[in-house]
């Protein structure tokens, strides 16, 4: 694990927006958590579109993980959420998808969707917890194996449950981190 020699604080999470310097660096971690990675173009064109919201988690200066969203209207829809394989497993990615959600909220979002694959049961889990319901199953989605995706949604956001909850683990990933 070179990569946590490299962190001397690994409790210590930085979020914060994704900038054109950090395309680059977030291309290669996609390159190393997905099976089809996106372009760089396509990291560019959305650090640039005023309906998107990419963010970084740094731990003394490397780039950790990554997480984007779209928030069109009253509804937000998290297109990627990325963490280094060697530090799974350390809530970075829980972390990352309560900063979307937080951002999502600050911009009047109600509802929030994504897609995840039929076996990423760690990342169908880690949405549960936010209140996230398999509503769909798109057949064939992702083109490198055919997989089909489930399609989780989270409604009710700006109620006072889904508020309390994200408010409770908010707390708990401080502590953690």
């Amino acid at each position: 694990m070179a990569l946590e020699k490299e962190i001397e604080s690994p409790d210590f999470v930085l979020i914060r927006k994704m900038c054109n310097e950090d395309v680059e660096t977030v291309a290669e971690l996609d390159k190393k958590c997905f099976p089809t990675p996106w372009t760089v173009s396509a990291y560019y064109t959305e650090v640039h579109n005023p309906s998107a919201y990419y963010i970084i988690a740094e731990q003394n200066g490397v780039v950790i993980g990554f997480a984007g969203m779209w928030c069109i209207m009253d509804e937000a829809h998290i297109t990627t959420i990325g963490v280094e394989p060697e530090l799974r497993g350390r809530k970075i990615g829980e972390l990352v998808l309560v900063s979307l959600l937080d951002e999502a909220l600050n911009r009047g979002v109600h509802r929030a969707t994504l897609e995840v694959r039929r076996t990423n049961t760690v990342a169908q889990n880690l949405y549960a917890k936010y209140g996230f319901k398999t509503m769909a199953v798109r057949k064939g989605y992702y083109g490198n194996n055919n997989e089909d995706a489930f399609v989780m949604w989270t409604d009710d956001m700006c109620e006072p449950d889904f508020l309390r909850l994200l408010r409770q683990r908010k707390d708990e990933l401080e502590a953690y981190h």
